[in-house]
């Protein structure tokens, strides 16, 4: 830290004024101390003696004179208490330095850090205190993530539901109007209608349960379930819809029965989510395949299908609110965007983790998840990367 000129005059002039002092006191202690020798003559006569008494070194040097040991061991004294002072008072400057940075901090400057290097508790507060600002800078960082988040929701949201809206109020205007030439007319304007309030359904239960996974205190209800049971329930509901597309929906596990620690809801929606993804995505497969593996104190549970494969630069994107591959809203697979999102939120409350490899022999979805929940499950979802 560089002292500006005002602080070195001072430090100077501080300088001054203790060896002024101190040299003031000491000729005071000097001449006291003579003063009360030579009015007491046994006190000289003793003082005498011992002198005589004392020799130093080989030649035998005497010493004839108390004085300038009194003076040696008085300017020692003296340079012990200048140094103190100036040091004293150069922390104090250190201090006042540090207290201007926290101002300047303080006054909107959150990018600023105290540039000063000293020594131990100084820097220790120096140190804390650029750590407290970088942390209160990450906060407001991750605060206005947060509301860019929630803006970017409103609009996706906004957008996806004013798309099937519109095409209600449009066909049901038709009717209201009795602008149909037949009831065939009239049967299909319902019917439109009736498949976009379904999609605007769709789009509410994902929307709804995807903030349920990410919220403050979602609820997790853990307990020791059997996969294979899960998968062969998952499949069977999927088995019809399966067969109109000519898939194959099949469950594997090894080993068999295989039990894990999860919440049986939370779990089954998001392998269920999986499957819907590769039923409306999978472009030209003849199978979606389920299995669960056993590898140490963890477990695979896969998803694949033998679809049309994903791009891979959309890999990276999948897990992403409102994300779709084909890039357009207006879709006959009429997706949310959200199903994904809520397979990596789901996966995230059970401290698992999950990948996508995909080419064109095969599309798998692979969740990690421990076999055994080893701490308590967190109070809200953790949001996708």
């Amino acid at each position: 830290m560089k002292l500006t000129a005002r602080e070195k005059t001072s430090l100077f002039l501080e300088a001054v004024i203790t060896v002024v002092l101190f040299s003031l006191i000491s000729f005071a202690i000097i001449v006291m101390t003579q003063q009360v020798i030579n009015s007491n003559p046994g006190l000289a006569s003793g003082i005498y003696m011992i002198k005589q008494a004392l020799v130093i070194g080989p030649w035998h040097m005497r010493i004839w004179s108390y004085q300038p040991w009194l003076i040696g061991v008085l300017a020692v004294i003296g340079i012990i208490v200048l140094w103190w002072r100036l040091i004293r008072r150069y922390h104090q400057y250190q201090l006042n330095h540090i207290i201007d940075e926290l101002h300047y901090i303080s006054n909107g400057h959150l990018a600023h850090r105290i540039p000063f290097k000293m020594t131990g508790d100084r820097q220790k507060m120096i140190e804390s205190v650029n750590a407290l600002v970088d942390s209160a800078m990450q906060s407001m960082s991750d605060e206005k993530k947060v509301e860019q988040s929630k803006d970017e929701l409103i609009t996706n949201v906004s957008h996806d539901l004013r798309t099937p809206l519109t095409s209600i109020i449009g066909y049901l205007g038709l009717v209201e109007d009795g602008q149909y030439q037949s009831e065939d007319d009239l049967v299909k304007y319902t019917h439109i209608a009736y498949e976009k309030a379904k999609q605007m359904k769709t789009l509410v239960e994902d929307l709804f349960e995807y903030t349920k996974v990410q919220q403050d205190g979602a609820p997790v209800n853990m307990m020791r379930l059997d996969l294979g049971q899960l998968l062969e329930q998952v499949a069977a509901s999927f088995e019809l819809e399966g067969e109109k597309k000519g898939l194959e929906i099949t469950a594997e596990v090894v080993p068999s029965p295989l039990k894990i620690e999860a919440d049986p809801e939370q779990l089954g929606r998001a392998v269920s989510n999986l499957v819907s993804n590769a039923l409306k995505y999978g472009h030209g497969a003849t199978y979606i395949h389920l299995s669960a593996r056993e590898h140490g104190a963890m477990v695979q549970l896969t998803v694949a299908n033998d679809g049309e494969a994903i791009p891979h630069q959309s890999i990276e994107h999948l897990f992403e609110r409102f994300y779709r591959v084909e890039g357009s809203r207006s879709k006959k697979t009429g997706g949310t965007g959200l199903g994904l999102a809520i397979v990596k939120s789901i996966v995230d409350l059970h401290h698992g983790q999950i990948a996508v490899h995909s080419d064109e022999h095969e599309t798998s979805f692979i969740m990690t998840l421990p076999m055994k929940q080893e701490q308590p499950a967190p109070q809200r979802g953790l949001a996708h990367r």
